[in-house]
């Protein structure tokens, strides 16, 4: 899967889930912070990654991973 497969599914469950405005999701825009994903947002960002990537991500991971392009790779690195 290329990066830009990645941001399209990554951006699509973003704004039609979370319902996150576009403008807000873009390289450094910071998840909690910029893009306002609360704890409880997490966890679906959780599930929709397992479902639209195959792979389990741990809400622990969000420690890590804090930018737009931060999570794009993470993602990257597992699919």
């Amino acid at each position: 899967m290329t990066i830009e497969e990645i941001k399209e599914k990554v951006n699509a469950f973003l704004t039609e889930e979370l319902e996150i405005d576009e403008e807000k999701i873009y390289g450094e825009s910071r998840l909690k912070e910029d893009m306002g994903i609360d704890s409880l947002e997490v966890v679906d960002v959780v599930v929709l990654v397992e479902q639209e990537f195959g792979f389990k991500m741990k809400a622990e991971d969000f420690k890590v991973v804090k930018t737009y392009d931060e999570f794009v790779k993470f993602i990257s690195e597992r699919a």
